[in-house]
């Protein structure tokens, strides 16, 4: 015993002076402190669906895209030497030059003046009916859904009437009857965005009818929160992602139409101008004298295609299920 003992004091190691299990010193442990908060720091979901966004390069494109249209819409008046009612009376049907970047029509009319006065009166009509159009999609699914009864029939009833009416025919009407009249841009966008909120309406009612039992909504409910505040503050804002791309895309959908009725004539009127009212006067003479219809409608695919790429890349930065965006 004895024996064992002293070869154990002479010749073992403790296990303080084991390879490997030395002790950590001050500065190993400051740094770990110091490193692991970094390591460990969660980002939030605006953060993470901007980072997948911005992977995304044809949503990056059709987002830069839009910002310069936006910002040609807005200052091109600024930039232009004509304003779009001014005539030149020695440059009738005129091809580009320095003077006009654009040509002239067939009046004298500046046709670079006409595209950003078009452009700014086709890109408000979009977003003012998409935002609007959603709204009313967003307020009525949501609400039919979570009263439920008698308000859920009458909103199912009008929103299935609504989808069978010939929208197109009563749009034109009203629109054409209104003419250019101060205030017919907002009846067309109240038109537009009141025939156009149908299908989204539905999307929103299936959603809130599956969050509406959750423990969220309840517990809200059993504290007697007001049942207009849970749709705002809970419902809403919990199916926002959906009403985000809807909204997007829903720019498109109005531009388009917009650009439909006012080539037939039943939309924006002179002296107003817009991207289809534009289209509508170039195609006449679109063989002989092209730029009068090819700036509008270059414009106009490119806005379309821009606003698609943009409402495809926010689909999949908000959908966790898709990755199409890359690791956040």
């Amino acid at each position: 015993m004895d024996s064992i003992a002293k070869t154990a004091a002479g010749g073992g190691q403790s296990a303080m002076d084991q390879p490997g299990q030395a002790p950590l010193t001050t500065a190993d442990s400051g740094n770990l402190v110091e490193e692991d908060p970094k390591e460990s720091k969660r980002l939030t979901r605006g953060r993470i669906i901007l980072r997948r966004f911005l992977r995304n390069r044809t949503a990056v494109f059709g987002a830069v895209g839009i910002l310069a249209l936006a910002l040609m819409a807005i200052l091109g008046n600024h930039v232009g030497q004509w304003s779009f009612t001014d005539v030149d009376s020695k440059a009738f049907l005129q091809p580009p030059s320095a003077s006009h970047w654009f040509g002239t029509t067939q009046g004298g009319r500046d046709v670079f003046a006409m595209v950003v006065e078009g452009t700014r009166k086709s890109m408000m009509i979009g977003v003012f009916v998409a935002l609007l159009q959603t709204s009313i999609a967003a307020i009525i699914g949501s609400s039919a859904a979570y009263f439920g009864g008698w308000w859920e029939k009458i909103a199912l009833w009008a929103t299935d009437l609504l989808l069978v009416v010939p929208s197109f025919l009563i749009i034109a009407i009203l629109s054409q009857k209104a003419g250019a009249a101060k205030g017919s841009t907002v009846l067309l966008i109240v038109l537009l965005a009141g025939f156009g909120w149908m299908l989204t309406a539905r999307v929103v009612r299936s959603l809130t009818l599956s969050v509406k039992n959750l423990d969220y909504v309840n517990a809200a409910r059993f504290m007697n929160v007001p049942s207009p505040v849970i749709i705002v503050r809970h419902i809403i804002p919990n199916i926002a992602s959906l009403l985000i791309v809807d909204a997007t895309l829903n720019v498109a959908y109005a531009v388009l139409s917009e650009t439909t009725l006012s080539y037939f004539g039943f939309g924006v009127q002179a002296p107003n101008t817009s991207l289809g009212t534009l289209i509508a006067e170039g195609q006449r003479s679109a063989t002989t004298y092209p730029w009068i219809f090819l700036a509008p409608a270059t414009v106009l695919v490119f806005m379309l295609v821009c606003v698609n790429f943009m409402g495809d890349g926010l689909r999949d930065a908000i959908d966790p299920s898709s990755k199409s965006g890359g690791k956040a």
